[in-house]
């Protein structure tokens, strides 16, 4: 048996902030000791807060790693190693890889929508047997409705895969996330140099793959998350109408709602909303969809996720701390709201006989967090 005791630090706990220590045996909390003592032989976290380890949704970084230049496919073992390391420095500890499923072969701007998913998979699993990850990972497949591949790519993954989720995209312009065809223009053009004709022939594919295959494929990534286990996310709701198609499929979690109108239907729907830490911190959706912020303050934000920007996890949360008053209501948002969504229930709390997934910080000022720490199963990492 293994034992380890952190103390005189300050516990972020479900209800409160308190100092105290935390004992940790073969990989679990087993108690909660209060005050600011060190005993014999105990860590000494003099001060720092000591929170559950972050539960991440929803990360873009593992494609940037593989993909760091458009046309460029960077070694995967050395590109998910990368990765696992940027995450556990940042205080996650658990990660719903997002990969993308639903090729359009030779079409669009770049090749970034080549079939890469079930390969990357094979090779995480392979990491993971070996025991060369820091940090825990399952699966979070995004699925392009709107593609000619999407149904037999889906049916290259099973029960052993670790599918923890499955998200319906839709990124048709005109309507959800580029509702506004002229913030998709500013990114694509801006990214890949098109003209205005050869974006115009883009849209219109787009469109036409939609037209084609929308709503089939998406009736068939609702069956096939259901056999295999995983929760189904909706992705950019933008109206009540969108929010109430979601609920009838069963959608447990929203990611990125573009309107408060969204945001509210999915609160009454019982559907957990997530938003970006970039937005938070940025001060507003590079789309031009609603802020964050303004969901916190409305009481419709449950879930917090880095997106693009792995460090912006906890500095989002502790946006969220000033906005609400509340550090555990905040820190919430990161650790135990997303394992709730996610159906993890041993982990995201500070609680005897749960996971000693935990993470060690202190603040730089009052916006700053410094990572000190990192532990998955009492182990630091």
């Amino acid at each position: 048996m293994t034992r380890t005791i952190l103390a005189n630090a300050r516990l972020i706990l479900p209800e409160t902030v308190t100092p105290g220590a935390l004992v940790l045996e073969d990989g679990a909390i087993t108690a909660i000791q209060p005050g600011n003592a060190v005993p014999a032989g105990a860590l000494d976290m003099q001060g720092d807060f000591i929170a559950p380890g972050m539960v991440e949704l929803h990360t873009d970084n593992l494609e940037r790693h593989i993909r760091p230049r458009p046309g460029v496919d960077w070694p995967h073992a050395g590109a998910i190693l990368a990765h696992d390391a940027e995450l556990a420095g940042c205080g996650i500890t658990t990660v719903f890889d997002a990969m993308r499923v639903g090729s359009i072969p030779n079409e669009g701007p770049d090749q970034d929508y080549d079939k890469y998913a079930r390969e990357l998979a094979h090779e995480l699993a392979a990491l993971r047997a070996r025991a060369a990850l820091r940090i825990s990972h399952f699966l979070h497949l995004r699925a392009e409705i709107c593609s000619q591949t999407l149904l037999a790519e889906l049916d290259e993954f099973g029960p052993e895969d670790r599918v923890g989720i499955i998200s319906l995209m839709d990124h048709t312009p005109g309507q959800r996330q580029f509702r506004d065809i002229s913030k998709l223009a500013q990114y694509v053009q801006g990214k890949y140099k098109l003209s205005d004709a050869a974006f115009a022939e883009h849209v219109a594919r787009l469109q036409d793959l939609r037209a084609r295959f929308g709503d089939r494929h998406e009736a068939a990534a609702v069956e096939i998350a259901h056999r295999l286990g995983a929760v189904l996310a909706s992705h950019d709701d933008t109206t009540a109408a969108h929010v109430a198609l979601s609920a009838g499929h069963g959608v447990r979690l929203a990611e990125f709602p573009t309107t408060p109108e969204a945001a509210a239907a999915c609160h009454d729907h019982g559907i957990m909303v997530m938003m970006g830490a970039p937005n938070l911190i940025r001060g507003g959706s590079h789309s031009g969809n609603v802020s964050a912020a303004e969901l916190a303050r409305a009481g419709h934000l449950d879930i917090l996720s880095s997106d693009y920007v792995p460090s912006g996890l906890l500095a989002g949360a502790l946006i969220l701390a000033r906005i609400w008053d509340d550090l555990p209501r905040a820190m919430a948002t990161v650790t135990a709201n997303p394992a709730q969504a996610a159906g993890l229930n041993d982990r995201g709390r500070l609680a005897p006989g749960l996971r000693a997934d935990l993470i060690r910080f202190a603040m730089l000022d009052e916006v700053t967090p410094v990572m000190r720490e990192t532990w998955v199963r009492g182990c630091r990492v």
